[in-house]
This record gives structure tokens, C-alpha cells and sequence, in this order.
């Protein structure tokens, strides 16, 4: 854990990790190649629980921008958050080139749920729990940035064999999807875990749902499967 003006819930080896993809980010045959797969079947779960147009989101972690612009593009207010400065420079760059308004700020959510308590309709973290040290932390941080009745979506790996099988030996080692080292098994968390972060922050989870990534074709679903990638739908309640 490092210390920081953004705070202490990182790992600045995890930073630096993903600022050296910073550059071919948007790239569809990059790096990142799965992340565009995934990014249509992320963008359609929030929207279909949560309306985007109008809708003021905030996008956690949100790497180079590319669920931030998607939000963006569906017609809601955009702030996008995250602590590596490499990536934020490039979602800037390709926000201005697209003609697309995003808010981007190298901050932590942490932070930012300090000085902006309730201010968000829907708060989007995808792909970025599994990579801090205090998760629950960060699950706290944006239940604090909801507005009463708004949705926190949440998309992370299920620690099981399954998980370790496919995301780290199969997509890093074997078919070489992502840079090796991407993924550390013994962060990947449980439903169970999640769900109970969820309930500590005051938050009601409303849906669990797999997400598939098929490589073969490079294409990602929504599935019945939750024991390698899912998504999570959690509601704040309305103020009594």
C-alpha cells in the first residue's frame, strides 16, 4: 500500500502496470483487446437498470474511458475517476478527438466522496476492486456518492478454479489475451464477500448476473455463469 495525496487504497504497482497500456488502450486488437468485447454487455447492463439519458454517473476507475465515453455517447452527465495519471491523459486525448464531454480527474473515490456525498444517480466500477487493497473501502466511497434510489454497478472475478483456469492460466499464459500478471487469484472476489461489502455500505444488491467472454470469437454475453467474470446491480435505498 503506498501513501499518496489520493490516499492510501492502492497499489502504485498496480498503476503502473496498467499506465504501460495507457498508449494502445483504445486499440481493438490491443492489449486491452477484451475490455472492448466486454464494454458493449457492461454499457447494457447499466442501461438497462438505470436510464443513462440525463442521468449524472460517475465511472470508478475508469482506466482510458472507454465505458466513460459509452455513457457518455448514451446521453449522461460523465465524471470519470482514476489514479493513474498515464491513462487519464489518454482518455482526455481521446474524449477531445471523439467530440464526447467527460469529466476526467486523476482523484480517488475516496476523496471525491468527501467533498461530493450524494451526488450521483448511478456509480459504475468495473474491473478495478480486484486490484485495491480495501475493497470494502471503496464499495463505502460510492454508496456515500449515491443519491437515495441510486445504482452502483460493480463488475469483478469470482475467486474460484474456474476463475484461476480461465482468466490467468488461459487468458494470460495460454492464449495471451492479457499481459501477464494482470490478474492475482488470491484478489479475486466472492459474491458472498461482495454482497456483504454491499450490506455494510447500506446498499440492497438487486442482481448477480455472468459475464462471458468468448475469445474465439471475440465477443462477451451476459450468462447464467457467475464463476469467472460478473456483474452486480446495488440500489441505495430511498431516505426514509
Amino acid at each position: 500500500m503506498t501513501t499518496s495525496p489520493h490516499g492510501t487504497n492502492f497499489r502504485q504497482s498496480e498503476l503502473d502496470k496498467f499506465a504501460e497500456l495507457a498508449n494502445r488502450w483504445w486499440d481493438p486488437e490491443g492489449p486491452q483487446k477484451p475490455l472492448h468485447a466486454l464494454n458493449p454487455v457492461r454499457l447494457d447492463y447499466v442501461a438497462a437498470r438505470r436510464p443513462l439519458a440525463g442521468a449524472k454517473v460517475l465511472d470508478v476507475g475508469c482506466g482510458g474511458g472507454l465505458l466513460s465515453e459509452a455513457m457518455a455517447r448514451a446521453g449522461a452527465g460523465v465524471t470519470a475517476i482514476d489514479l493513474a495519471d498515464d491513462l487519464v491523459r489518454v482518455a482526455r486525448l481521446h474524449a477531445l478527438e471523439s467530440g464526447v464531454k467527460v469529466d476526467y480527474r486523476v482523484q480517488s473515490v475516496e476523496a471525491l466522496a468527501a467533498e461530493a456525498a450524494g451526488s450521483f444517480d448511478a456509480v459504475t466500477c468495473m474491473e478495478m476492486l480486484e486490484h485495491v487493497p480495501d475493497p470494502g473501502a471503496i464499495i463505502r466511497a460510492c454508496a456515500a456518492l449515491l443519491k437515495p434510489g441510486g445504482k452502483l454497478f460493480v463488475s469483478t472475478l469470482n475467486r474460484t478454479p474456474a476463475a484461476f483456469a480461465l482468466a490467468i492460466v488461459g487468458a494470460e499464459y495460454v492464449a495471451r489475451l492479457l499481459p501477464r500478471g494482470t490478474h492475482q487469484y488470491r484478489d479475486f472476489i466472492r459474491p458472498s464477500e461482495l454482497a456483504a461489502w454491499l450490506r455494510e455500505a447500506g446498499l440492497q444488491l438487486d442482481d448477480v448476473a455472468g459475464l462471458a467472454y468468448e475469445p474465439w470469437a471475440n465477443r462477451a454475453r451476459l450468462s447464467s455463469r457467475t464463476d469467472v467474470n460478473y456483474l452486480a446491480a446495488a440500489t441505495k435505498p430511498d431516505a426514509p
